[in-house]
């Protein structure tokens, strides 16, 4: 095909030449036209192939040779879907870890805006109160019986002091006849003219140190029993009751806010926000009430437990103190009995070689 449009165009003739006459060109201008119209010839060939050509989405391997079967053809378009799929499950992915931080970012925003609405309206409802514009919800009985606490552990409190001041000085006291047992039995030892009244003094000493030590392992337990009753379980009453206050002041802000919100207009926006007020209030309330009842069950539960320790813990002080200026050592042994108490040896307060690793 291309030779014979070759030959037409060595052969064929231009009408119009360069002076505008008919004729026929030269030689050299004729080839060379014939070379030009060979080229775009063959640029039109090739746009050809390139159209209706094999696609080059797909390549083509063969394992017998060219012209074997098409069994090896390996299409490139489901390469580039798989690093499509897999690109697109990671940018998935990451969109997802985007979201996920994103909509904690959001929840700590919202925690932290009604945290401080909640702030807002729990101050105004305090300067309210303390300026006297504001009402409070009081239950007289149950506030009573508060005050009652607070002031009952103010006074154990200072029981507590005395008796460990007590327990410091009797300590010191022990451990100071027992040094001038000690030193009377020395004496006795190195001076033979003072020899019994030495002796009989360091036997007096002995006996009262044996006895302060009976006396000091019942003032000690006494004092733990009044420890744990007023820095645990007063402590623990009183931080129901702190509670139980912040409640009482939460529920007298929402109050309050929804008796304004009904104060005012009754469009469609105000009616709204009284029905988001009423929620806020009703929730209030259930942790207020709910609070209360906590505060009553534990007051009752205390003063029941208080009276039960006291009474054990002041019979065992009394006869344990009677018992030891008494002289009675046999009515002092027996009190500890009583009450179940285990003297420690000596040396049992320093803790031993392997606990100080």
């Amino acid at each position: 095909m291309a030779d014979s449009i070759m030959s037409k165009a060595a052969t064929m003739e231009i009408p119009i030449n360069s002076n505008g006459d008919t004729g026929t060109l030269p030689e050299d201008d004729s080839l060379e036209q014939a070379a030009n119209l060979q080229w775009s010839l063959d640029e039109q060939d090739l746009q050809q192939v390139m159209v209706s050509g094999p696609n080059l989405n797909e390549t083509s391997i063969v394992s017998g040779g060219y012209g074997g079967t098409a069994e090896g053809i390996i299409s490139t378009s489901s390469i580039k879907g798989s690093n499509m799929h897999h690109s697109s499950s990671s940018s998935s992915s990451s969109m997802t870890a985007e979201e996920a931080s994103r909509g904690v970012a959001v929840e700590k925003i919202e925690t932290v805006k009604k945290w401080g609405l909640n702030t807002y309206k729990c101050t105004k409802q305090m300067i309210s109160e303390r300026f006297g514009r504001g009402s409070r919800t009081v239950d007289l009985e149950l506030e009573a019986q508060i005050e009652v606490l607070r002031d009952t552990k103010k006074k154990y409190e200072n029981v507590l002091r005395l008796a460990r001041a007590l327990t410091n000085h009797f300590y010191n006291m022990v451990q100071t006849q027992h040094a001038l047992g000690d030193t009377f039995a020395d004496l006795s030892q190195k001076s033979p003219e003072l020899r019994d009244e030495f002796g009989y003094n360091a036997e007096t000493q002995k006996l009262l140190c044996k006895n302060g030590e009976t006396l000091l392992g019942a003032v000690n337990f006494f004092v733990s029993s009044i420890n744990t009753l007023v820095n645990k379980t007063m402590e623990d009453s009183l931080m129901t009751i702190k509670m139980y206050e912040g409640a009482r002041l939460e529920f007298d802000a929402y109050r309050s806010d929804l008796e304004e919100l009904s104060l005012g207009p009754k469009d469609a926006v105000a009616m709204a926000r009284i029905d988001a007020a009423q929620q806020q209030y009703q929730v209030q309330k259930d942790k207020y009430e709910r609070l209360r009842s906590d505060v009553i069950i534990k007051l009752k539960f205390l003063e029941e437990n208080k009276v039960k320790v006291m009474h054990k813990q002041l019979l065992l002080f009394h006869n344990a103190i009677s018992a030891y200026f008494a002289g009675n050592q046999q009515q002092l042994e027996q009190t500890l009995k009583q009450f179940n108490i285990k003297l420690r040896p000596p040396g049992a307060d320093k803790p031993s070689w392997l606990e100080e690793q």
